[in-house]
């Protein structure tokens, strides 16, 4: 067995303090029943894990609908498409 396999592992581990973040697209949206998007409503429909605590909208598809979101964290193409089909975001 090689030397490198039978030492310790040692050093910074940057797991412990990492963030996770669960992400969500615009065309996965349409899946929720109601025009106010929240974590409580992701969850609800199933796009997100019931343990999340932060969710990052992406811009991939189109948002057909007015909606109303509330999140911790979206791009900059994911808002546009919102505001330009009449809804609003709100950061939490």
């Amino acid at each position: 067995m090689p030397l490198f396999r039978k030492l310790p592992q040692r050093g910074f581990n940057r797991t412990r303090f990492q963030e996770n973040v669960a992400v969500v697209n615009l065309s996965d949206l349409s899946k929720v029943a109601n025009k106010k998007i929240d974590l409580s409503a992701l969850q609800s429909a199933g796009l997100v894990r019931s343990n999340a605590k932060k969710v990052k909208l992406l811009g991939e598809g189109e948002a057909s609908t007015q909606l109303d979101v509330h999140v911790d964290q979206i791009s900059a193409s994911a808002k546009s498409k919102v505001e330009a089909a009449g809804g609003s975001v709100t950061l939490v």
